[in-house]
């Protein structure tokens, strides 16, 4: 349902879990590509799909994990169409395998896999690492895919972000760190932004080719792996700190996986594009002191077709 002023809302909240939200639909038929869902959200997001009749890719770099998580999600859901494909985001020539070897429609595609905090690493292209992985590799993942997306005739992308974009906006003139001390929590805040403001750029670009393009939030979640870098931060800002209190519920996975399953598979939001959305409903604008809602910097039209042009230099740079 939408508002007077044209926002987003479900009857659904930050309780809802990602099986509830698909109650009474079916995704027989339906394609599915779910990143890094061989745990945690990802694997919650898959596990819906799947059981609402959704073959389902899950495309781990742990091919051994990725295989357990497919034997666990089978199991649990009777549907024996839960396949796992090798993808590593942050290595370009794994990408592109992985997009090449694509040949039929893609009915959803969720960029989930992401990494957080991580030391200064830098990948053979020499882009800073959490860039590199979660918004140059799913930004080369799905325009690689956009054939196969586009044949669906209905598509639907995903991109997994997170609060923490609110903490800072893409740095155009040092997206790499060469000239600046890195920090991990600046590097996390500038690749989440970017996976907003792919949304935007995409939603426009593909307005025509049955695609919608959304971006989300899932919230606090308890136990998963994205937090294993973070160990005891230190000069963390301290809304990412662990444990701290700012009325901000944690949810359990499957709890977080359903906003991400609400936009890839609801029929309450088909045709809704280029929005960014958290506990299932579209998020207002972010207030300051407020561990919610969306920069107007992720929104930025501008802001998105320069990053879009900056992607597309960066990645013809490393061929």
């Amino acid at each position: 349902m939408t508002t007077a002023q044209g926002r987003i809302t479900t009857p659904f909240g930050p309780e809802t879990t990602a099986a509830r939200v698909l109650e009474g639909v079916d995704l027989t038929g339906r394609r599915a590509v779910v990143t890094g869902a061989s745990s945690g959200i990802g694997m919650e997001t898959a596990r819906a799909l799947a059981a609402a009749g959704a073959e389902v890719t899950l495309a781990v770099r742990d091919l051994e994990a990725g295989r357990k998580a497919a034997a666990d999600i089978t199991a649990t859901t009777g549907n024996d169409r839960v396949l796992v494909s090798s993808l590593d985001l942050a290595v370009q020539t794994s990408v592109a395998a992985f997009a090449a070897g694509w040949h039929s429609p893609l009915h959803i595609l969720v960029n989930n896999a992401g990494v957080m905090a991580t030391p200064e690493i830098r990948t053979s292209e020499g882009w800073e690492l959490q860039f590199a992985t979660n918004h140059l590799g799913h930004f080369a993942l799905t325009t690689g895919l956009h054939s196969a997306l586009k044949e669906a005739g209905d598509a639907r992308v995903v991109q997994v972000s997170s609060v923490g974009h609110i903490n800072g906006d893409v740095h155009f003139e040092d997206i790499n760190f060469a000239h600046r001390p890195y920090d991990p929590w600046a590097a996390y805040s500038q690749s989440k932004t970017a996976n907003i403001l792919f949304t935007v750029e995409a939603a426009r670009r593909w307005s025509g080719d049955g695609i919608s393009v959304n971006a989300l939030n899932p919230g606090r979640i308890a136990d998963t792996n994205l937090a294993r870098h973070i160990g005891a931060p230190t000069n963390a800002p301290a809304s990412f700190e662990p444990g701290q209190s700012d009325g901000v519920s944690v949810k359990n996975t499957e709890q977080g996986a359903a906003t991400s399953v609400l936009l890839a598979a609801s029929p309450l939001v088909e045709g809704v594009s280029g929005r960014y959305f958290e506990d299932c409903d579209e998020a207002e604008r972010h207030q300051p002191g407020i561990r919610r809602g969306v920069a107007a910097y992720a929104l930025d039209p501008a802001r998105a077709a320069r990053l879009w042009q900056v992607s597309l230099d960066m990645l013809a740079h490393a061929r």
